[in-house]
């Protein structure tokens, strides 16, 4: 594990460094989850061997700092996360985002085109409204989230692996994280993508269609690549069908 404390946030952010030869490959992870849970598995797949792999964990997640006057909105995140590649000098990566993930990864790689080579997103939230996990906890307040709603998620969570995950994650980084995606952004998320220079991708689990946002991406000409026998959590849910999805839309997206 590797960290870098923010000044402005007064907070350490952390990541794995997985090394090795070719692309520097950066993953995002969504809300209430972790960098390592989620990725590492994909980032050691033999589908994608041979890059350099850094497995983010988002502030308030996992092991990166809790900072309690953080706004936790992905233009934030995006910002935290381009400060880690500005830090290991890391310049023309290939950015993974998984939904609120894939989010942030969008909005850094709209603010900072010299950090991203090739973007591919898996079920990011584009636009306002949120999404079947954030929009029942945006509906509270953050004080009856923190106080009880968390606690309440934990115990009738319908994944015991993402009750493992979401354990790390700090309940008012969660609270103020579902918030701002069910608010959205302005420019929204959707329309930043649309407007990204660099070669971009889609990925949706089967399960999950219909998908709204995937159906604006393809509208959009970005490639849309289903993955078999997997709902939102593409990557737990398939990851030999995930890994082979990314490889094969990081191939092309040149």
């Amino acid at each position: 594990m590797r960290e870098l404390f923010l000044a402005e946030e007064r907070a350490y952010i952390r990541w794995i460094d997985l090394p090795g030869e070719g692309p520097v490959r950066v993953f995002v992870h969504g809300l209430g989850c972790t960098a390592a849970s989620d990725f590492a598995h994909i980032a050691a797949h033999p589908a994608l061997r041979g890059g350099r792999a850094l497995l983010v964990d988002l502030l308030g997640h996992g092991l990166s700092d809790r900072p309690a006057d953080f706004d936790y909105r992905m233009e934030s995140q995006a910002a935290a996360v381009a400060a880690v590649l500005d830090h290991l000098g890391v310049t023309g990566a290939d950015l993974v985002g998984h939904s609120m993930g894939g989010s942030v990864a969008i909005h850094l790689a709209a603010a900072r085109p010299d950090l991203v080579a090739r973007l591919v997103v898996a079920e990011p939230n584009l636009y306002a409204g949120g999404g079947a996990f954030s929009s029942p906890v945006a509906a509270q307040s953050e004080e009856a989230f923190v106080t009880r709603g968390f606690s309440r998620m934990l115990a009738l969570a319908g994944r015991a692996d993402y009750a493992a995950r979401l354990r790390l994650a700090d309940p008012l980084a969660v609270h103020r994280s579902a918030v701002a995606l069910v608010e959205g952004s302005a420019p929204a998320t959707g329309d930043l993508l649309a407007g990204i220079v660099a070669p971009r991708a889609f990925l949706v689990g089967e399960f999950s269609l219909p998908d709204a946002d995937a159906e604006k991406a393809a509208a959009l000409g970005i490639p849309v690549t289903e993955v078999p026998g997997a709902g939102h959590n593409l990557m737990l849910d398939n990851p030999d069908g995930f890994a082979t999805a990314l490889a094969r839309s990081l191939a092309e997206a040149t």
